[in-house]
């Protein structure tokens, strides 16, 4: 089919990072086509893309431990670190793309260089992260990758941690100076603005009430206007639900058999702010620990410098907390609403097996102010109390699923697209490294929903994300031009 003789009517639940990248991509692959995004809040990137909601600020496993796990045998799992930075990639050349063609006028408005850091206390771990290092520096995702437990260098690569550590525990650091810091919540809002200038239409304070199927090809959806209090109803050819949180109740009212035997399990984090200036400048990196054992992926602790709003920040956390809300602004019925007939046994079997993470978010919720003190200084050591303060960060809503090899009720820790079988619909589930691979993401959204179009896109696309349908660690001269086309575009 041509998508130039057939203009089709698309809708976008959700006006997050998602939903702006999928935006986009369709204006500059198929520009006659009809855009309608609906968001329930006042503004655009207000919950999961969030700056402050969001604690993924550039995931591209340089320094997240997590992504390469150790097996029994003693070996470095490299696989998944790989993945995310395979996937990251593709984010920066669409990025480099819409600064070269003046779409985003200022980069350093969204993405700024900071070097990446996994820092890890303790033989055992010394020992796991020097492995980690020999795994990955020789791979040209992962060139540039230093080692060091020389507590000389680490003062000069984290003055802030080693200052005043008199524990004779032994340390060690490995460092990227290629590493980001990404701003979400400020692209989601410039994707959005540029949206609007293409003739998308973006309805704030509109929320979907219902989504159903009226003929084989077609879907309408419900919408309050809490704007002008009237109901409202639009047929379109094509859904994308990017709710973040609230994607599981909107996928659910779809109906389709993919929604079903599929939960979701809602975890709220906080983060400890410093509001001390001299403390914030002598830090300079995104630092990621190793989670504690028996902790969950999500525990992962890190100390980032961030930049929001033109001002450098420093965060520490993540510690999580519960609510039964899916979002920050949800119910406190979402999670009670979500069980249905037809998940309730999926979600059963995953309570009875992740009692550990039941465990973990008590031990989070009774922690008091002095014990998240008392964790910050295993990173800082003279942290002061008076010089932090606490910051609700955004809900996550971890999969749960059935699966082939984890069985009934597997808790999932990543990001997950559900498409219909006729690819007429589609929803994004999941967590981390979510807006880090957006782009990945949303191409592979375009890849289901429009298998008679994405040929025809292909050179398009490949203009866009010039390593697209390859992988850059086996196109070293692919990856060294892309890089340098970031580096003068971005400014990384």
């Amino acid at each position: 089919m041509d998508s130039k003789q057939s203009p089709k009517e698309i809708i976008l639940v959700g006006a997050g990072i998602m939903s702006a990248t999928l935006g986009v991509l369709l204006k500059e692959l198929a520009p006659e086509w009809n855009v309608t995004v609906y968001e329930k809040l006042p503004h655009a990137g207000e919950e999961s893309s969030n700056e402050w909601n969001n604690a993924g600020t550039g995931h591209s496993a340089l320094c997240e431990l997590n992504y390469t796990p150790e097996m029994e045998d003693g070996s470095i799992d490299t696989t998944k670190a790989i993945e995310v930075n395979e996937q990251f990639q593709i984010s920066k050349q669409f990025w480099t793309y819409l600064v070269e063609k003046g779409l985003i006028k200022d980069p350093d408005d969204f993405i700024m260089p900071l070097p990446h850091i996994s820092f890890v206390q303790g033989k055992d771990d010394v020992e796991y992260l020097r492995k980690r290092f020999e795994s990955l520096v020789d791979n040209p995702l992962f060139a540039g990758m230093e080692y060091s437990d020389d507590l000389d260098v680490l003062k000069d690569w984290i003055p802030l941690i080693t200052e005043d550590r008199v524990d004779d525990e032994p340390i060690a650091a490995t460092k990227i100076d290629a590493g980001t810091d990404v701003n979400f919540g400020a692209l989601t809002r410039i994707l959005f603005n540029y949206l609007e200038t293409k003739n998308v239409k973006v309805k704030y304070n509109s929320n979907v009430q219902r989504i159903k199927r009226v003929s084989d090809e077609k879907w309408e959806i419900k919408i309050q206007d809490d704007t002008a209090n009237v109901l409202r109803y639009h047929e379109a050819d094509f859904v994308f639900i990017g709710a973040g949180g609230g994607s599981l109740p909107l996928l659910q009212m779809t109906g389709i058999p993919e929604s079903k035997h599929v939960g979701g399990f809602p975890v709220s984090g906080l983060f400890l702010a410093c509001n001390n200036e001299e403390v914030i400048e002598k830090h300079h990196a995104k630092v990621y620990g190793k989670a504690k054992v028996g902790a969950p992926p999500m525990s992962v602790p890190h100390l980032d410098s961030r930049y929001i709003d033109g001002r450098k920040e420093l965060l520490f956390g993540p510690f999580a907390g519960f609510t039964p809300k899916f979002l920050k602004s949800g119910s406190y019925f979402d999670l009670i609403g979500s069980v249905k007939p037809s998940n309730v046994t999926t979600m059963l079997a995953a309570g009875l097996k992740e009692m550990g993470l039941t465990k973990y978010l008590v031990q989070q919720l009774m922690l008091s102010e002095d014990e998240r003190i008392n964790e910050l200084r295993e990173f800082i050591p003279n942290a002061q109390k008076e010089d932090w303060e606490v910051v609700t960060a955004g809900q996550r809503v971890q999969v749960i699923k059935d699966t082939k090899k984890g069985g009934k009720g597997t808790l999932q820790f990543g990001t997950e697209v559900i498409t219909s079988e006729d690819g007429t619909i589609a929803a994004l589930l999941g967590a981390s490294p979510g807006a880090s691979t957006a782009v990945h993401v949303m191409l592979e959204v375009l890849e289901r929903s429009f298998p008679e179009d994405i040929d025809s896109w292909k050179p398009a696309i490949k203009e866009m994300v010039p390593s697209y349908g390859l992988l850059l660690m086996e196109e070293t001269d692919l990856l060294e031009e892309i890089t340098e086309k970031a580096s003068e575009a971005l400014g990384i």
